[in-house]
């Protein structure tokens, strides 16, 4: 028997068990089975009874003790125990982890892919980072997060689009371009002193304006402010934009699409004007007031008559503006239109990822895809929070070239991608992140990211080692398995790893379910750690190390467990677009 999904094949063999118990006449959605918090309770425990008692007009622990006593006759339980009000715990037999790791050795890569997407198209929109300047660590934990559940989503299914929207409008690219227009004039040769206060001061925009000055010469200063505002806001996003993508490269990071803000109301027709009268239509924009806040002051509140989102119809504490005093569009209204194109593009599953400090601005956005899409669409805004650059426990704030924050790509270049794309998904999204420049590259098991890639590097060091002890060993491990007497494999750390290599398939699927890709790090680390610790107790118990010179079938066997733990850590890294070498430097 090979199972790709040993948690898969016990719901199915609980669901069938509480079939027959109460003659298949209650819908089962919501059995589930679970790992134990407590492994001394078994392998596998079941809510079956719990959640069908009352349905089924039972008491919970007899109808417990009914389906237990059902499992208890199947082929692959070793042992059903009920426990408090009516929890079924199972412990299997060692031949269930078997299977599940010659399944793992067999599907090789495709170990760990799901069906559960069923092909639903998923817009995951991350990064978006205003494009005024080099993108900084807080920026890049945003985009490896987004990218890393992009990776997530596609393996189990989903059909994914990586979105980048580019905020090309506004004021904050008239700052961006009256700052740019500086470096011009300096390129130009002339003294402009000290950056004024409130445009970006950093040296990052000098190459735009050498750029500038090598295409127009003077020309712009010739031009009233009205004329080379445009042309040098167009140049500098330009530039802008060039370094975010070399940034984001750099992490082998790449959106399929990047929508431009300004094509909203840059068209034939104004895109905004068009979402707001179309949502007007349907009563949920109107003019009125705003009463005064009763608590901490509303940013966007003002005492006087305006176009407001009726979003308290869906869930949110106040409605919103969508226009300002001046009678231009908030950035919500715009907002709405860039979520309104999603839907047009045929995406009812959005998925957005903020900065921590947008974190109030979820509950109107979520309104908002509610009304687009009455209430068909769903959204979730996963917030990305602070991370703290830290270099042996002391911050680092300072940027050589952004003079205000460090950027992304210096700390790239200083620690390498898979140290910053792993340690930014080792912690959960919305907890703080201190990431330690020093330790990051440290080679012990106080690194994470080393000793997970250690793990898959001491697997290939393992395979040279028995192919100089066994020459005639194939070189493909892999096929190993036909022939590899698995049974052999009895001792409680063989079968612990076991159990940690089956585990895997679940974890993706309730990763992508929740989408939290921070839980493949967390079991990546896990496995090495239970791998870790087999091959150090082989130093004290000889007879349990991977290579025995003279027990050819023993070391065939342990291989290929060798080989799971491989295949199992290579494919968990690539979903967090960390490589997983063959030896460590």
């Amino acid at each position: 028997m090979a199972t790709k999904n040993i948690f898969a094949d016990v719901l199915g063999r609980v669901r069938m068990a509480t079939a027959d118990v109460l003659s298949g006449s209650v819908d089962q959605s919501r059995v589930t089975v679970e790992p134990p918090r407590d492994p001394s309770h078994g392998d596998i425990a079941t809510n079956a009874a719990m959640v069908l008692a009352k349905d089924a007009g039972k008491n919970p622990r007899e109808l417990a003790e009914a389906i237990a006593e059902k499992l208890r006759g199947d082929a692959l339980v070793a042992k059903v125990d009920v426990a408090g009000p009516g929890f079924i715990n199972l412990t299997l037999k060692p031949a269930a982890w078997i299977a599940a790791l010659r399944g793992a050795v067999q599907l090789a890569a495709q170990y760990g892919a799901s069906d559960i997407g069923g092909g639903v198209a998923v817009n995951v929109e991350y990064v978006s980072a205003n494009p005024t300047g080099p993108m900084h660590v807080g920026h890049g934990r945003g985009a490896v997060f987004g990218d890393a559940l992009a990776n997530l989503l596609a393996c189990a299914g989903f059909k994914v689009t990586r979105e980048y929207y580019v905020n090309d409008a506004g004021a904050q690219v008239d700052v961006l371009a009256r700052s740019a227009y500086l470096r011009y004039r300096e390129a130009l040769g002339e003294d402009i002193g000290a950056i004024p206060e409130g445009l970006y001061p950093g040296d990052y925009l000098k190459p735009v304006g050498a750029a500038l000055a090598a295409q127009y010469k003077d020309a712009l200063t010739k031009q009233p402010e009205t004329e080379w505002l445009p042309v040098v806001r167009a140049k500098a996003i330009e530039m802008m934009m060039a370094t975010v993508r070399a940034d984001l490269a750099a992490l082998d990071i790449n959106h399929e699409e990047f929508f431009s803000e300004k094509s909203l109301t840059e068209g034939s027709v104004d895109k905004v004007a068009e979402t707001i009268e179309w949502l007007r239509a349907r009563g949920y924009v109107y003019d009125g007031r705003l009463p005064p806040p009763k608590g901490a002051p509303v940013e966007d509140w003002e005492d006087r008559e305006q176009t407001l989102f009726r979003s308290t119809a869906f869930g949110d504490d106040v409605d919103r503006p969508l226009k300002k005093s001046d009678g231009s569009y908030t950035y919500f209204a715009s907002d709405i239109a860039y979520h309104r194109s999603k839907l047009e593009r045929g995406f009812r599953s959005l998925i957005d990822v903020w900065g921590a400090d947008h974190a109030g601005y979820i509950k109107r956005m979520q309104a908002a895809v509610a009304a687009l899409s009455d209430r068909k669409a769903e959204l979730d805004v996963k917030v990305i929070q602070l991370v703290k650059l830290l270099r042996a426990g002391v911050p680092v704030t300072m940027s050589k070239r952004a003079g205000e924050f460090v950027t992304l790509r210096e700390v790239v270049d200083e620690v390498g991608r898979d140290a910053v794309r792993f340690m930014m998904l080792f912690r959960k999204n919305d907890a703080v992140l201190d990431f330690d420049l020093a330790k990051v590259i440290e080679q012990s098991r106080d690194n994470p990211v080393f000793y997970v890639q250690y793990g898959h590097a001491r697997g290939q060091s393992i395979f040279r080692n028995a192919r100089a002890a066994f020459p005639d060993l194939p070189d493909d491990v892999a096929s190993l398995v036909e022939v590899a007497e698995l049974e052999r494999l009895s001792d409680p750390a063989e079968l612990a790893l076991m159990r940690q290599i089956a585990l895997y398939p679940r974890v993706v699927e309730a990763a992508a379910a929740a989408h939290e890709p921070h839980r493949i790090a967390f079991y990546l680390f896990d496995l090495a750690s239970e791998f870790h610790a087999l091959y150090t107790l082989g130093n004290t118990k000889p007879h349990l190390r991977f290579i025995i010179q003279n027990e050819r079938q023993i070391t065939v066997a342990r291989l290929v467990l060798v080989q799971g733990v491989v295949t199992v850590l290579s494919s968990g890294l690539a979903l967090l677009g960390v490589e997983a070498p063959n030896e460590m430097r």
